[in-house]
């Protein structure tokens, strides 16, 4: 009998070892070494480095979920990875100046932020079609410095933050015209678009604020500004369609945001400049690139502490797993 149960316990103990091993791994990208840095997620170490074109800075799920798009921005490419995996599936090149990417929710659009040459690129998503998975549309201009994107789930509108002309601009997809233009405060970024559509959140890096935008109508209104922390950056969804995150760069904390209240209600360290975040599918581990120590930091949210760091490389930005909790 006693046998009989260690052979059992024992069973349990391999299955739960054999799921830990399973989970995806943690992809984050190296800007400055020109490479993505793995971290697998139990030991929570850098298992392989894969190198992509010049300064990576984003990087997206496709449509499918079969593939994690990588946009090296000096690199005018694409690299396709496999999320479960990390192996690379295939490289697009001849895509200028991908700095930010997005798809849109019906899987049509693909959009790309092209940051030093001042304008949009838009295409068309074309995935089964191995020689050309994206197809040209239009090149729009967005002076100046076209920075991040967001979609609304229609996929009617884009919205782009223009990061060296402090303002926002929002482009009707069916048509590729431009629907209005507006001044915002200092340096936007990151640009985070509320699950009902109605409104906009607009991190401005240049300043200590988070701008609420309401863009329901037909023309753009300022709802509120939000004091979170300096160098208000990157957004990352808490996952239950009423809060939202927002790194502070230079303020080395990362604010929770009340969509409800449009308030800050809590507050994390996060170390060394923090910029892009994920948060994991347990709801407690939330997962920062520390920019300027080259680290991936990760935080309790129950404790509010910093648990560990794993060094990565140089000027770390984008992170992503597939063991993420939801991004609405």
């Amino acid at each position: 009998m006693l046998r009989s149960w260690a052979m059992a316990l024992a069973m349990v103990t391999a299955l739960g070892a054999q799921a830990q091993q399973a989970r995806p791994p943690l992809f984050v990208l190296n800007s400055l070494d020109a490479d993505i840095a793995v971290i697998d997620p139990v030991s929570f170490t850098v298992v392989k480095r894969i190198p992509t074109g010049k300064e990576p800075h984003h990087l997206y799920l496709s449509p499918d979920e079969k593939s994690l798009i990588v946009a090296n921005a000096l690199g005018d490419s694409l690299t396709f990875l496999d999320p479960r995996t990390a192996e690379v599936q295939r490289v697009v090149r001849g895509i200028p100046d991908p700095y930010h990417l997005r798809f849109s929710p019906d899987m049509k659009w693909f959009v790309t932020a092209s940051n030093r040459l001042d304008r949009v690129d838009l295409y068309r998503w074309q995935g089964s079609v191995a020689a050309e998975p994206l197809q040209l549309v239009k090149r729009i201009p967005a002076p100046k410095t076209p920075s991040h994107l967001n979609i609304d789930t229609k996929s009617t509108t884009l919205y782009v933050s223009l990061q060296d002309s402090d303002e926002l601009l929002a482009i009707d997809l069916a048509t590729q015209a431009v629907k209005w233009k507006t001044p915002v405060g200092k340096m936007p970024a990151d640009i985070y678009l509320t699950p009902d559509d109605k409104f906009l959140l607009v991190g401005l890096t240049g300043d200590k604020f988070v701008e609420v935008w309401d863009v329901s109508g037909a023309s753009p209104k300022l709802a509120r500004r939000i004091q979170t922390g300096n160098g208000a950056h990157s957004f990352r969804a808490w996952g239950d369609k009423r809060h939202v995150l927002v790194s502070n760069r230079a303020g080395n904390t990362i604010s929770k945001i009340d969509l409800a209240t449009f308030t800050v209600v809590d507050q994390f360290p996060a170390p060394a400049g923090p910029d892009d975040m994920e948060l994991l599918t347990d709801g407690k581990t939330l997962l920062v690139t520390s920019r300027w120590a080259g680290k991936v930091t990760q935080i309790d949210t129950t404790t509010r502490k910093v648990v560990r760091q794993v060094k990565v490389g140089k000027s770390p930005h984008g992170i992503w797993t597939l063991d993420h909790k939801s991004r609405l």
